[in-house]
């Protein structure tokens, strides 16, 4: 990282909240679940699907883990009743993973049933490598009773590879993301290029297992790779579905919908939404920094 992108970095905490809100709103659906349903709305408008997310981590209460379910199960009747085209994915840290291992995999059966119920998906976020385990072996424990759930494997990390050859033989359906989560070299890969190489690698394996992948990235070069390596594997295209994130790259986003490819958008709301949005803007200096030029004076429209 440049000396410039950290200083801007170290900077955000400085950043008023109404800025960064601001900035937020580009990429957070807003705090209420009326207002993400209203973005999924149009997304839906636009020929997209949608993933909605309700922000939350590292929770290590149990009241607060089961108040995420029931905001979770209200989640599942609003897209029916409004029918939007949209499914969920949840932190597992969120809802019980670090307090109790019975506690979590009730909470997500739990969720899954309703998934089930009203025809819908259930996608199990993956966090850092603490998590890792206890995520997978939940998502293979479930999948027999709940086919309709998914997970996620992140291409920076050296397991990923391994970790496919443990997915279900049948049905695994997994979103494939390069990873954001800072983790050491003996556990993750950190060069640009090396991450590349192994997204792509395991894209192909994934694919020629018979898995779902949700291709999820905003890189070019990994999509113009994903495109290649579904031609030549003779993948349909109710196989795979691109994935990206709330107002990130709308212009790649239409260009894939415009060439008929299905595309899915991750819709994060609720009133967590200053946390997540600081953790976007460390992830992006280059973002970040034009949140610290907008609190410079001479930046500053006067009227």
């Amino acid at each position: 990282m440049r000396v410039f992108s950290r200083l801007v970095v170290t900077t955000l905490p400085l950043v008023p909240k109404l800025i960064v809100g601001k900035v937020a709103s580009r990429y957070v659906a807003g705090s209420t679940l009326e207002e993400a349903l209203g973005t999924v709305e149009r997304l839906n408008g636009d020929g997209a699907m949608a993933t909605l997310d309700i922000l939350g981590e590292e929770v290590r209460d149990v009241d607060r883990a089961q108040a995420a379910v029931e905001g979770y199960l209200s989640l599942y009747r609003a897209i029916a009743d409004r029918g939007l085209d949209a499914n969920v994915s949840v932190k597992p840290t969120m809802l019980g993973l670090k307090i109790d291992a019975a506690v979590f995999k009730g909470h997500i059966a739990r969720l899954a049933q309703a998934a089930k119920k009203r025809g819908n998906f259930l996608r199990l976020d993956m966090e850092d490598r603490t998590t890792t385990d206890r995520t997978l072996e939940t998502y293979r424990e479930l999948h027999p009773r709940f086919p309709d759930i998914g997970v996620v494997l992140q291409a920076y990390m050296r397991r990923t590879l391994r970790d496919i050859d443990e997915l279900p033989a049948e049905g695994a359906n997994v979103r494939l993301c390069k990873g954001i989560y800072i983790e050491p070299r003996k556990d993750s890969f950190k060069g640009y290029e090396t991450i590349r190489l192994n997204f792509l690698a395991a894209l192909e394996k994934l694919l020629r297992r018979g898995a779902y992948v949700g291709i999820a990235t905003h890189d070019e070069h990994l999509v113009c790779g994903a495109l290649g390596l579904i031609d030549r594997l003779g993948v349909d295209r109710d196989r795979y579905e691109f994935q990206m994130l709330l107002g990130v790259d709308r212009t790649l986003r239409r260009i894939l919908l415009d060439e008929g490819h299905r595309l899915r958008v991750y819709v994060p709301f609720g009133p967590d939404w200053y946390h997540y949005s600081m953790r976007r803007l460390r992830e992006n200096p280059e973002v970040a920094r034009h949140v610290i030029r907008a609190m410079l004076p001479w930046n500053r429209e006067t009227s």
